[in-house]
């Protein structure tokens, strides 16, 4: 919120009378009058939202108050870990590491979100976007995938690789994860691991905390038996993400990197597959 307190840009947001911008969830009490993300008269009484559901905001990053002093240091800084995250209701838990780096590239070229209000179409659809970087990225995929590979024989000090999902949900449907700055506790858990100082219980998809491993005191709603679901890997669920990987990773042909299959093969394998 500080970052945002001033020279930003609000995209898909509402303005209120006095040219400030307005998003629900993000600010306080609605206004009495707006002009929503599509330029109509807006109240509280509207049954559409005055704000678009993926609204957005550009804020400078030296306005972060915690980045760091040498964020453009052209020497770069020291990489301890990357962190890729998906949006997924069952299949992904909450947090878990990857075994080396080869599997973390793995794991990265795989990830996945199911379809919110943000893309068109219809929800809930598995939509792959390795890395995060489908957006951006100029060439071939798996060119891309087969440069992280390489890297691995370029230094002995590789980041650790982890994968995060905020939004595990129960059957009715509700995140069983607090999310916001209760993430907190999920980064405290990587870069412990980092430091080789958090437990870990090896599974199919990779370390996942042990218990009491992510610290939940004080947390309302999450107990162990909440943190034993958001760390479940249900192999059933596990089944359908192979096989959708595999269709995916077809589309590259010949231009995908063989430790790619090979990983895929391996999880195939400790899934009893």
């Amino acid at each position: 919120m500080i970052s945002a307190s001033s020279n930003t840009i609000f995209t898909n947001v509402a303005l209120t009378d006095d040219g400030k911008p307005w998003w629900e969830g993000m600010d306080g009490d609605p206004p009495a009058h707006a002009t929503d993300w599509r330029g109509n008269d807006w109240t509280p009484a509207s049954k559409e939202k005055a704000a678009h559901p993926n609204s957005r905001f550009t804020a400078p990053a030296s306005q972060c108050p915690c980045i760091s002093e040498d964020w453009e240091s052209p020497r770069g800084v020291p990489i301890s870990a990357f962190i890729f995250g998906g949006r997924r209701a069952k299949t992904a838990p909450l947090v878990f590491e990857a075994f080396d780096w080869e599997h973390g590239v793995y794991v990265g070229s795989a990830v996945a979100s199911e379809t919110t209000a943000a893309a068109t179409g219809a929800v809930g659809v598995v939509r792959r976007d390795p890395m995060a970087m489908i957006p951006f990225c100029g060439y071939n995929m798996a060119d891309y995938f087969a440069h992280w590979l390489s890297l691995g024989a370029k230094s002995d000090k590789l980041p650790t690789i982890f994968h995060v999902n905020w939004f595990r949900q129960d059957d009715g449907g509700r995140f069983i994860w607090p999310g916001f700055g209760e993430n907190l506790r999920v980064l405290r858990w990587i870069r412990e691991r980092c430091l080789g100082a958090a437990d870990a219980v090896k599974t199919a998809v990779g370390w996942v905390p042990a218990k009491g491993a992510i610290d939940i005191d004080g947390l309302d709603g999450v107990d162990e038996e909440t943190m034993a679901d958001l760390l479940h890997i249900d192999r059933e669920s596990w089944q359908a993400e192979v096989e959708d990987q595999k269709a995916f990773y077809e589309k590259f042909g010949d231009r995908l990197p063989e430790k790619i299959w090979e990983q895929h093969r391996a999880l195939a394998e400790r899934l009893g597959l």
